[in-house]
């Protein structure tokens, strides 16, 4: 019984204390046939394999398929050809490597997939692996897409640019989750729409065989810029179809532009410029234009070049002054350029822009107004113009400044009472025709003058019939050159005498009665002195007015 046990043990002690081998990497020790009696050997260089079938959409076997592989980033120069069934293999694939795997046909979609090589069975390391993939599948490329590309305003876009994704063009059927979310198989097709605005991407699937995979189509239309000037015509577009909708047709729905500025842009309106009365803004400082400068208007939208309109006229609007107004900046910008020597020191000017969106097409008109100066260049204030209203039509009446007629005094520069106090008028002239000055109302020395108000012109001044109108309607600015007073006297002027008419607008005796910085100019500054003028002139009787 002994002798027995003695002999079973020897062998196995003899071969422990040797070094086996395993030559052919099949995990066995060489030389040990007897499966009751079978040492497993760990592999210094385990391998396995890969392989997998390949098929098309209607799960036919697709033979000759190029199936390249990659570990990392490297290419591993390994690569096989599907047969006829559809089927590869590749052997000697390190164990336990990741490997992506490209599948490639001319005329099919390609698809990459990774996938790892087994390299042991529980704890135990292993040759021979097996990574499958598949089924895969592959998408035929012989179909197109065709899509009806229009502008915003419903016109064939043409030379617009497209980029078709095909979403889902292959497949690994079967895959577990982490396989499916390793699997990509995209198509990219670029298109330029034609004369008619048509837009085809080929070498595409076709919507049936895309169905199947439940994939999609996502276009992307780029934002036109038609004229090159950089700045875009219209917005883009995007949009996915699946393979489903487009099953029964090649063509999809309309596909028109968007605008090139959001839909919250609204009407179209102005955002800025160096004349903020177009926005609203009444501030003189902010509506200043130096002499020789242009008048510069920003839109929140592109304008129509031809529907640009701009009208110019003078604080009195009776006639439109040369301009000339130009489009910019796709349309976002017009620079208005009065004629040399239109803008003035010291003037007030009226503009009208009409316009309309070039996208929309929502209708704008605005008026709006402007003062000649610089801002850091104030002037002092003067007077450069008195004249009176005849309102007489019956000789010597009719020729001479009587009691109750309006005398209209110019300034040189626009001017506005802040107070609600009014500065008062003194002739240095004897009124009453009493051989001394002082002793009636609007006499320089007495305590009481003419009341002057503001005239602010909302009309040209009438001389004809029908009677003048203003180029376009006035937006006040309440700064203005023209203020009023009415003579009160017992003696007239005649036409020579009032040549030579001396009056003073006394803006001290304000501050005499409390009221400092009563007044001031469009620069900004108090107006606390007097000014003087001389000598009148007749304004012809409005004809219109019995």
């Amino acid at each position: 019984m002994k002798k027995h046990v003695l002999m079973a043990v020897l062998p196995l002690l003899a071969w422990g204390c040797g070094d086996p081998t395993d030559a052919d990497n099949d995990g066995v020790a060489d030389g040990i046939r007897d499966p009751n009696n079978v040492s497993v050997v760990v592999p210094s260089t385990p391998k396995g394999t890969v392989s997998g079938q390949v098929l098309t959409t209607t799960l036919q076997p697709l033979a000759d398929v190029t199936v390249a592989m990659t570990i990392g980033s490297q290419p591993t120069g390994k690569s096989a050809t599907t047969d006829a069934s559809g089927n590869f293999v590749m052997k000697d694939v390190p164990a336990g490597a990741e490997v992506l795997l490209t599948f490639s046909k001319s005329g099919y979609s390609t698809l990459r997939a990774t996938s790892t090589v087994p390299s042991s069975a529980g704890t135990v390391p292993i040759n021979n692996g097996n990574a499958s993939f598949g089924p895969v599948t592959l998408t035929q490329l012989n179909s197109s897409l065709s899509v009806n590309v229009v502008t915003p305003q419903g016109r064939p876009a043409v030379g617009a640019k497209g980029v078709l994704e095909v979403d889902k063009a292959g497949s690994v059927i079967l895959g577990n989750a982490d396989r499916a979310a390793s699997v990509v198989s995209k198509v990219y097709v670029e298109a330029t729409a034609d004369s008619n605005g048509v837009m085809t991407f080929t070498g595409v699937p076709s919507g049936v065989e895309l169905a199947r995979l439940n994939g999609s189509y996502n276009l992307w239309i780029a934002p036109m810029d038609s004229n090159g000037d950089g700045v875009v015509d219209t917005g883009g577009y995007a949009k996915s179809y699946s393979g489903a909708a487009i099953v029964g047709t090649q063509v999809t729905a309309l596909a028109q532009l968007a605008y090139s500025k959001p839909s919250s842009a609204g009407n179209l309106a102005i955002e800025g410029g160096n004349v903020a009365s177009l926005k609203g803004d009444f501030e003189p400082l902010r509506n200043m234009v130096r002499p020789g400068e242009s008048v510069y208007v920003y839109f929140n939208q592109p304008v129509q070049p031809g529907s640009l309109v701009v009208r110019l006229t003078d604080e009195y609007a009776k006639e439109g002054l040369p301009v000339t107004a130009s489009v910019n900046v796709g349309g976002y910008s017009v620079t208005i350029t009065p004629a040399s020597g239109v803008v003035q020191e010291g003037k007030e000017y009226n503009i009208f822009i009409r316009a309309s969106a070039a996208e929309g097409g929502s209708n704008y008109s605005q008026t709006g107004f402007f003062f000649g100066g610089d801002q850091g260049s104030p002037r002092a204030l003067s007077i450069t113009d008195i004249r009176y209203q005849e309102t007489s039509s019956i000789a010597p009446a009719s020729s001479q400044l009587n009691s109750g007629e309006t005398v209209y005094v110019t300034f040189s520069a626009p001017i506005k009472a802040l107070l609600g106090t009014t500065a008062q008028v003194f002739f240095n002239e004897d009124l009453d025709g009493n051989g001394a000055v002082g002793n009636v109302q609007g006499e320089v020395g007495n305590a009481q003058g003419f009341p002057l108000f503001s005239a602010e012109p909302t009309a040209p001044y009438v001389t004809s019939t029908p009677g003048e109108r203003p180029v376009f309607g006035i937006t006040p600015s309440t700064y203005t050159t023209r203020y009023s007073f009415t003579y009160v006297g017992s003696t007239p002027f005649s036409q020579t005498q009032i040549g030579s008419l001396k009056l003073k607008v006394e803006f001290s005796r304000l501050i005499q009665q409390g009221y400092v910085d009563a007044y001031e100019t469009i620069w900004g500054q108090a107006i606390n002195e007097d000014v003087s003028g001389t000598g009148m002139v007749m304004q012809q009787k409005n004809p219109n007015i019995p």
